[in-house]
This record gives structure tokens, C-alpha cells and sequence, in this order.
């Protein structure tokens, strides 16, 4: 720095050097705290890997008792590409001393993301638990909204495998590092708007069984006649939605719930055409057997 030069007045250059002399003096590091104990914050930034998959991992290499230096123990992780959430760690046992505390969850994006997603579970849980009390009260029955309900679950099987399987298709690259979709929260939202659209295919299919019956068909008449003739309405009000879900894909933070919406859709209108009819008729074929 000594050697720098800065305009004067004048507009000469003078040096720093000439200015005054330069010191090295000590200054005091900030102390955090937190429910009156001290604290240190640990920041890093994930590259290639989802953050909760990294937490796992270092979790996983964590003990609770004081590492003992041993002659011959080998230093050389275990390769990243071999570790999964069932077989996670890097093989290199790491402790803290006593009376200090390690903890993952306690602030920053971690902490976030484990009350988001908490929040949205419990929003998801409300969300069907309203969509069962207004069926019931149509209906008049406590089980039949049950069957109508379970396309809910059948979106799941189309969610959790689409995000593998669209990183494994189309999977990209930044820097060297992937750059995966990952489920996030608004993925997770997708979910929960899932869960309003597949029922609605549900119903159509149920009040059509229910008419049918009504104007004297056989229930297993009614339930083959019900996939025909809705089949269409039910194509139609999923394929408007999926088509709506693809500009949605495009945009870097909301692209996993759009990508939600189009597996959920594909998934549990597939589905939704033979396990609804099946779950009715056993329903009321049992009904129809007791009595």
C-alpha cells in the first residue's frame, strides 16, 4: 500500500508513504450469541448436490466420542458419486469436543427450508381434510369420499419418480457442476393444487356411476359405461392443465411446480381410470353381497 499513489491538490501524485505510516493493530472478532450461549456460524455453498443430501452426509460422519489418532487410517474420502441417502458419508470420522453443540437445523437456508416444508405439509393435511368434510357433505357418506380421495395419493407416483426421471433424461450443466430440478417448495404447492384437480376427475366418474344406477344399470355396467363416457371430459380437463403447467417449467424458481402439475397429472389420470372404478365396486359390491 505504501507504494500507491493518489492525486494531491494540485493534482500531483503523492505517495501513501508520505502520508503517514501504516501499523498493524489486533481488532476484536464479534461474538454471537443465541439463547444467552455463544455461537459460531458455518456457512458453505452446495455445487452439484442438493443441500439436505450434503447435511445427510456430513451427519452420517459424525461421532460422539473422541477420535483417537491410529497409525495406518487411511485419509481418502469416499467417492461422492457412491453415496445415496440409505448409503451416505465420506468414511472420515469427525467429533466436536464436549459441550459444544452441532446444529444443522438452527439458522439459514436448512432451517428454512424445514419450515417450509412443514408448513406446507400441514397446509397439505388441511387441504384434504376440507376436501373430505365438503364430500361428505354431498354426498352423504362417509366412505365414498374415501374412494373419490384416492387419486390424491396416486399423484405421488408420478411426482417423486418425475423429478429422477427428468434429471436423469435432461439433466444439465453449470461450471462442471450438475444442476438438477429439484423437488423444492413450490414444488410441494404443485402437490397440494394436485390434490383439488385429480378429485375433480374423480367425481366425474363417480357421479356418473351414481346416475347410471339411479336410472336402473347394473353397478358393473355402470362402471364400464363411466370410463367410456367420461373418458373424454376427464382427458380434456387434465390435458388443459398439463399444456397450462409448460411455460410455468421455463422459469428457474417455479419450474418445479410446474413440473409437479405434469407428472401428478399424467400419473394419477392414468390411474385414476382403474383403481377409482375398482375401489367403487368394491365398495358396493360388498354392500350389495351383505345385503
Amino acid at each position: 500500500l505504501i507504494q500507491l499513489h493518489v492525486k494531491g491538490a494540485t493534482g500531483a501524485l503523492i505517495a501513501l508513504a508520505e502520508l503517514g505510516t501504516w501499523e498493524n493493530q489486533p481488532v476484536d472478532q464479534t461474538i454471537y450469541h443465541k439463547n444467552l450461549k455463544p455461537v459460531v456460524y458455518v456457512f458453505a455453498e452446495c455445487a452439484g448436490r442438493p443441500p439436505a443430501e450434503c447435511i445427510v452426509d456430513v451427519q452420517a460422519d459424525q461421532v460422539f466420542e473422541p477420535i483417537q489418532p491410529s497409525a495406518g487410517a487411511t485419509s481418502t474420502p469416499r467417492p461422492v458419486h457412491s453415496r445415496t441417502y440409505f448409503t451416505n458419508g465420506s468414511g472420515l470420522a469427525w467429533s466436536v469436543p464436549k459441550g459444544i453443540d452441532v446444529i444443522f437445523s438452527g439458522e439459514g437456508e436448512w432451517k428454512i427450508t424445514l419450515d417450509v416444508f412443514r408448513d406446507l405439509g400441514l397446509a397439505f393435511a388441511a387441504a384434504m381434510l376440507m376436501i373430505y368434510v365438503i364430500l361428505v357433505a354431498q354426498t352423504g357418506s362417509f366412505a365414498l369420499p374415501i374412494v373419490v380421495m384416492m387419486a390424491i395419493p396416486l399423484t405421488v407416483i408420478g411426482v417423486m419418480p418425475g423429478f429422477w426421471l427428468l434429471n436423469a433424461i435432461n439433466g444439465s450443466v453449470v461450471g462442471s457442476y450438475a444442476d438438477p430440478v429439484y423437488f423444492t417448495a413450490t414444488a410441494m404447492i404443485g402437490m397440494i393444487a394436485l390434490a383439488g384437480i385429480v378429485t375433480r376427475d374423480s367425481i366425474i366418474l363417480v357421479d356418473f356411476i351414481e346416475l347410471a344406477i339411479r336410472h336402473g344399470r347394473p353397478l358393473f355396467d355402470a362402471i364400464l359405461e363411466s370410463r367410456v363416457v367420461r373418458l373424454r371430459p376427464i382427458l380434456l380437463t387434465a390435458g388443459a392443465a398439463l399444456l397450462s403447467s409448460l411455460p410455468i417449467t421455463l422459469d428457474p424458481i417455479f419450474s418445479g411446480l410446474g413440473w409437479s402439475l405434469i407428472f401428478g397429472l399424467i400419473a394419477s389420470t392414468a390411474f385414476t381410470l382403474f383403481v377409482i372404478p375398482v375401489s367403487y365396486w368394491l365398495l358396493k359390491a360388498g354392500k350389495e353381497h351383505a345385503t
